[in-house]
């Protein structure tokens, strides 16, 4: 444990790990990602994917090491002990800072498969990284403003077929496909006219666009809520240990089975239906978040 170590030096030996571990683990799955390009058919994949996910949950792994090593975060965990690595979830949770996607991993690491986030299409030209997320089939999307979209309604139904693509990859072997439905991290700008006290409102579309896709083998949605007492973190603040507590809490909330098989886009009822769900989920997630701050005042020494 270096937390002794001056917040900047435990930030940059934190740095040094994160960067390396990375390059290393990169390196490795970049080997494998010509057989996926050269041979893509079913039978090679069904031995080629799995490898390839032990891969990245080897990184998620030593990142949790130089965690360990770097920082004296108190980790407070609940609701992950009767998760499985063998079933199909779909993650949902709120969304402060890129720490979280840190978070999420070292939390559930090898207690679901391996997760998979949605990503912004430029990410796929970031050096390394950029590639093994393809490897991994991690799904791209083109980052659309509603005047884009006005201008070239197209994209919108560029952006389904993507997400249906990467949808039917997840179903050859059990997947956590992650979400964060609020569309962005929270920051007080973006919070204001939001009808909750610690969340922004979310967005349906990429939940219920990926429940018609794999709807049936999600058993359930795994509510993820992660609570920074001391406030959201940037990368840096956490890197040098400046993150004295995390809170996160999961749930599994039952999936009804209506929003499997409906037409978010076309049919009214079904959005309608589907908003009331998201909105109940929300207003707990928020007097969760709320109760857990206070309990956290409540217990601080005086």
């Amino acid at each position: 444990m270096l937390s002794f170590l001056p917040p900047v030096l435990r930030g940059a030996i934190a740095t040094m790990l994160l960067i390396a571990n990375t390059v290393f683990w990169c390196c490795l799955l970049l080997l494998m990602a010509p057989i996926k390009l050269l041979f893509p058919w079913p039978g090679v994949r069904r031995h080629v994917d799995p490898l390839l996910n032990r891969m990245a949950r080897g990184w998620v792994s030593c990142n949790g090491g130089w965690m360990r090593l770097t920082q004296g975060t108190r980790w407070d965990v609940g609701g992950v002990a009767q998760l499985d690595d063998q079933d199909w979830y779909l993650v949902n949770c709120n969304h402060q800072s890129w720490v979280d996607v840190l978070v999420l991993q070292r939390v559930l690491n090898r207690r679901v498969p391996l997760l998979k986030f949605f990503l912004k299409r430029q990410l796929i030209y970031v050096p390394l990284i950029g590639l093994a997320w393809w490897a991994l089939d991690f799904p791209f999307l083109r980052r659309q403003t509603k005047g884009d979209l006005r201008r070239n309604p197209n994209q919108r139904l560029a952006d389904r077929e993507a997400t249906l693509r990467a949808c039917q990859r997840f179903a050859r072997l059990p997947t956590s496909v992650v979400s964060f439905a609020e569309g962005t991290r929270f920051t007080p700008a973006k919070h204001q006219g939001s009808p909750y006290r610690h969340l922004l409102k979310p967005k349906a579309g990429a939940l219920a666009l990926t429940l018609g896709a794999m709807g049936t083998q999600f058993h359930s949605m795994l509510d993820a809520t992660i609570v920074y007492p001391a406030g959201a973190p940037d990368l840096w603040s956490f890197l040098c240990g400046r993150v004295p507590r995390i809170i996160v809490r999961v749930r599994q909330v039952p999936i009804p089975p209506q929003f499997s098989h409906g037409d978010y886009a076309q049919d009214r009822g079904f959005r309608r239906a589907f908003h009331q769900w998201l909105e109940t989920i929300w207003e707990f997630k928020d007097q969760q978040i709320g109760a857990l701050l206070e309990h956290d005042r409540s217990a601080a020494p005086a």
